[in-house]
């Protein structure tokens, strides 16, 4: 018997895989007439301590992030979905995602490529894939 979703996580950080997460995300919300929330965490690790270069990387972040979310909601809701949310928030990536997010929003599904886009902090820190995968209190779908 297969499970039905209704409230379905898809992070998302620009990268080919998180793009796959996504389109999979889409046509798991249609067929279930579930909530897509669009979550793109910002790592705060791989932003530089100065004060200054902080604030205006961050708002150049935000900024290409926000035009991207655009785009992808047009694109959901052109395939069907008629649930969509917005999350975009700075932190741990994988912290967020896996137990933060997950818990405040009821998900039932998380939707994750199974490499990102921050090469450099998933060899410091460790995979956010696998974090997610182990932590979080749902299902968990890796995208490959």
């Amino acid at each position: 018997m297969l499970d039905t979703y209704k409230r379905i996580l898809v992070a998302i950080d620009g990268s080919e895989k998180s793009e796959k997460a996504f389109n999979e995300a889409i046509e798991i919300a249609k067929r279930n007439d579930a909530t897509v929330f669009l979550a793109w965490i910002i790592n705060d690790v791989e932003l530089t301590t100065s004060a200054y270069a902080f604030s205006r990387l961050l708002k150049d972040e935000q900024q290409s992030i926000e035009e991207d979310m655009d785009e992808k909601i047009k694109i959901a809701e052109q395939a069907g979905v008629k649930s969509i949310e917005r999350i975009v928030e700075i932190g741990s990536p994988k912290e967020m995602i896996a137990m933060d997010l997950s818990k405040e929003h009821e998900i039932d599904l998380i939707v994750i490529g199974s490499t990102g886009k921050g090469a450099i902090a998933q060899a410091l820190v460790g995979s956010t894939t696998a974090f997610v995968v182990n932590h979080a209190p749902c299902k968990v779908m890796v995208i490959r």
